[in-house]
């Protein structure tokens, strides 16, 4: 046993003949296990709690408000580094597509899919609509 052939952690593909078979993708057809209950999970919005929007802040705070600041209107700290200003979040904008977004990414933001489970989205969603309603009113000087 000790004078056995080696791998040295950096020495090349020669543990294996003809290199190691890694492939960084999954064959065709297979589908992770918990995946029909993640998407499941991204059908329906909870009912909007306090405790989704506690949860929501909390996720936001944590994912979102380096760009997006923690007012919502994209001034975030990589913002005042140079990185490029996202858009503040629009009325128009509906938790749907906020959860598709964060989902799937948009522009330069990339998806967050892996990142952050379904039911943690619709958080964050729920929470910016809270956001959008308190901008709204502070920018029509209501208050919220």
């Amino acid at each position: 046993m000790t004078r056995q052939d080696r791998h040295e952690a950096q020495g090349g593909a020669t543990l294996w003949k003809g290199g190691p078979a890694v492939s960084s993708d999954a064959p065709d057809g297979s589908i992770a296990q918990d995946q029909p209950a993640r998407d499941a999970a991204l059908d329906q919005p909870p009912p909007v709690t306090l405790a989704l929007l506690e949860r929501g802040q909390d996720r936001y705070r944590i994912f979102c408000t380096a760009c997006h600041g923690e007012d919502g209107g994209g001034g975030g700290r990589v913002v005042q580094r140079g990185f490029p200003r996202p858009a503040a979040f629009g009325a128009q904008d509906h938790p749907r597509r906020t959860v598709d977004v964060i989902t799937h990414g948009s522009g330069v933001m990339y998806p967050f899919a892996d990142r952050i489970e379904p039911s943690d989205r619709w958080a964050i969603a729920a929470y910016v609509e809270a956001l959008k309603r308190l901008r709204a009113g502070q920018s029509t000087g209501k208050g919220a």
